[in-house]
């Protein structure tokens, strides 16, 4: 994150949580000849439209008295999206129980990719509920073996 980033970020998290959202990432970038502020935000269960509005509006009125970001933009308030990246521990813990897509460097019995629950996760593993075919399984994979991690729509 740039400055201007990092100052938003700084400023908006608080705010935010107090909403009961997460701030996932703050960017600020020039497309075209105009200037826009991303903002996304979870939070358990998923982020609605609606929250994106709800947040949107107090962030507005936040942004003008903080007075961080100079000159003309465009506010964006979103979704970082259905299958997003999972990049730390409070990631996860929104992730209990809900959907995850993960492979490692390496096999494990024989596979690299599982997408099921994720059942639980600690310092050093996550545990990921599947379906083998018709049967259900469980794998508990150690952390510095991920390659990817992220979150998945289950069908």
């Amino acid at each position: 994150m740039n400055h201007t980033e990092q100052k938003v970020f700084d400023n908006a998290a608080p705010v935010l949580e107090a909403l009961d959202y997460k701030l996932i990432e703050v960017q600020y970038v020039k497309e075209g000849k105009d200037n826009f502020l991303r903002l996304y935000l979870d939070k358990k269960g998923g982020i609605t439209l609606e929250d994106c509005a709800a947040a949107s509006e107090v962030i507005s009125e936040k942004l003008d008295e903080w007075d961080i970001v100079k000159g003309a933009y465009f506010l964006d308030v979103s979704s970082p999206g259905a299958e997003r990246p999972i990049k730390n521990d409070d990631d996860l813990e929104m992730t209990l129980d809900s959907g995850i897509y993960v492979k490692t460097y390496q096999h494990i019995d024989g596979e690299k990719e599982w997408t099921g629950i994720l059942k639980s996760y600690d310092q050093d593993t996550v545990t990921v509920e599947y379906k083998d075919k018709t049967r259900k399984k469980t794998v508990t994979i150690d952390r510095e073996k991920i390659a990817t991690l992220r979150k998945a729509v289950l069908i």
